[in-house]
């Protein structure tokens, strides 16, 4: 296991990229962002990251299961030091941004994130 957190709630605007089929993403930050990021962010415990994920890794988040299919430059940094990046769902083998995993799999619904659920890679 790369990485194992356990999503602690959501702001109240983190799933308005995740219903928007055009940008099809949330943004993931440790519990104790600052509330400006929080409003905007599904957070989650701090967690060490062992290694860094990588193109062909698996993600699961709240038991749905992806495959990495690219890792921005920034991505393992801020992961590791903030618990934060983007998760985009569009999938692809370039990263929209440097802070950001895309991911490729069923679509990650709403309702289906909640807290408790956990955020892995392996």
């Amino acid at each position: 296991m790369k990485y194992q957190s356990t999503i602690t709630g959501l702001g109240p605007d983190a799933l308005a990229f995740l219903s928007d089929a055009d940008m099809n993403f949330i943004i993931i930050f440790n519990e104790d962002a600052p509330p400006e990021l929080a409003e905007l962010s599904v957070l989650h415990t701090k967690a060490e990251l062992t290694e860094e994920p990588a193109a062909g890794d698996t993600m699961t988040i709240c038991g749905k299961e992806f495959t990495i299919s690219a890792v921005g430059s920034e991505a393992p940094h801020t992961l590791k030091e903030l618990g934060h990046c983007t998760l985009s769902f569009k999938g692809g083998t370039e990263p929209e941004r440097p802070g950001c995993i895309m991911l490729e799999g069923s679509a990650l619904l709403p309702e289906d994130l909640k807290a408790g659920g956990t955020i892995e890679i392996r």
